[in-house]
């Protein structure tokens, strides 16, 4: 059996941290094959949420025969993050960042099997009742990102959380393949097409599990004591505002102006996002745009959510978290516009792929921000609290864009969706102009 070090005994909370220059200390061999396993339980274990939003307005049109409800779908995927993301920040800052993750895992497993058996049967409630459970696994492997950024010195996280947001990429490649095996096997097992890329999910989350499950110590451990591992790293000292971790709430969340940034930005970004998703499959299948076809645009869409995650990260890093934030909401917009005002399948493609894009430059930045400013025994609900304001932003838009979009045209849900991308740009502007250029560079780039 391999050895690893020592885990060290609990220590003095971790302060809140800002990025600042600093030594390019050298990470320990054990960290790095850490990092590797959670990279790889993100690219397995996350590949089900690409078919919540390339299959599930589809199959929600195709059980009640209405698009009305077409957002109804991606809105239970949010709802159940909204009631779940908060307890499994719990659960990780209690019992550890893994057996947070692997209990998700597992009730994602449950999930997908349920929604392949209930569209399957063609049950409308069933299915809802399999969304709901896998919207609640996939709470628990949102923490997988905090488990990443954590083992690191705050001017490698950002870094860090792309490379493990970047493993979502082998969803990308896989639901297309998914669908396609449904379209193929469909006739031949007398099964709902759009049920069997459900049925074949276990089949990745499974290795997802046994992957994760040889992380060790683990990460919550290392993040307590992060100067025994980068000899030489020195916290700095507990803001007040933080200084008593022993309960977070919401409050003690948006108490902090960094997190405030970080959740308000998050929210504009994931309801930006998700009028793009409940649209673009309808457009399409209006279009006369195969199913292999709308998972294929979707799957461009996850690209450029997960594919630039790296170099996004590393950016993070080098010029600040502002700076990527707001390019992030201004790409997103723009995407939001093309989105909503074309028909034409490939500007379709296009317009989704920029939110994806510019979603991903808000993701990185605001899931480091929160990092940064969080003691560690108080992480996991940080990330859980900044992923419930997204939840909530999901599912109000999510529902919201069908009826707006029968109501007053598509064009209307493109103007909500860039109108929503403004309130973090202002944000940040208003904060830049009041603390000066100096924000933006140096060991000030991002003190708020």
């Amino acid at each position: 059996m391999p050895v690893h070090p020592p885990t060290p005994p609990p220590a003095a909370e971790s302060p809140v941290e800002t990025v600042t220059a600093a030594p390019d200390y050298t990470v320990p061999g054990f960290i790095k094959r850490n990092t590797v396993w959670l990279a790889l339980s993100q690219m397995f274990g996350g590949a089900g949420t690409n078919l919540t939003f390339s299959l599930g307005p589809l199959m929600v049109v195709q059980l009640l025969g209405s698009p009305t409800f077409a957002g109804v779908s991606v809105a239970l995927h949010s709802l159940s993050r909204f009631v779940a993301a908060y307890p499994f920040g719990r659960v990780t800052d209690r019992y550890g960042r893994i057996p947070g993750v692997l209990s998700g895992l597992v009730v994602a497993l449950v999930g997908t099997i349920a929604i392949g058996l209930a569209m399957s049967a063609r049950e409308f409630w069933p299915l809802v009742l399999g969304m709901l459970v896998f919207g609640i696994g996939s709470s628990g492997i949102q923490q997988l990102r905090l488990a990443a950024a954590e083992m690191y010195p705050p001017h490698r996280r950002a870094t860090v959380v792309g490379m493990v947001l970047s493993g979502a990429l082998v969803g990308v490649v896989v639901s297309p393949m998914l669908v396609g095996a449904g379209e193929t096997l469909a006739p031949r097992l007398g099964i709902e097409r759009l049920a069997i890329p459900w049925l074949l999910l276990p089949v990745l989350i499974v290795p997802a599990i046994v992957l994760i499950a040889r992380v060790r110590p683990d990460p919550r451990e290392i993040a307590a004591n992060l100067g025994r591992y980068y000899p030489g790293y020195t916290p700095p000292v507990l803001s007040r505002l933080d200084a008593s971790p022993q309960s977070f709430g919401l409050g003690d969340f948006f108490a902090n102006p960094r997190r405030q940034l970080g959740g308000i930005a998050m929210f504009s970004a994931q309801g930006s996002m998700q009028i793009a998703m409940v649209t673009a499959p309808l457009v399409m299948i209006q279009r006369g745009v195969s199913l292999p076809g709308i998972a294929f645009a979707m799957a461009v869409h996850s690209a450029g959510m997960f594919a630039p995650s790296i170099p996004v990260g590393r950016l993070a890093d080098r010029v600040g978290r502002l700076p990527v934030l707001v390019a992030g909401a201004i790409v997103e917009a723009i995407g939001g516009g093309v989105a909503a005002f074309t028909s034409d399948p490939a500007l379709l493609t296009l317009g989704i792929f920029l939110v994806g894009l510019g979603w991903c430059g808000v993701n990185v930045a605001s899931t480091a921000i929160v990092v940064d400013s969080t003691p560690t025994a108080v992480r996991g609900r940080a990330v859980g609290v900044l992923d419930t304001i997204a939840a909530v932003a999901g599912a109000a838009f999510s529902l919201g864009a069908g009826p707006l979009a029968a109501s007053a045209g598509l064009g209307s849900t493109g103007i909500l969706a860039m109108a929503l991308m403004v309130p973090p740009s202002v944000l940040v502007t208003w904060r830049w102009f009041a603390a000066g250029p100096g924000i933006l560079a140096g060991s000030q780039r991002d003190a708020l």
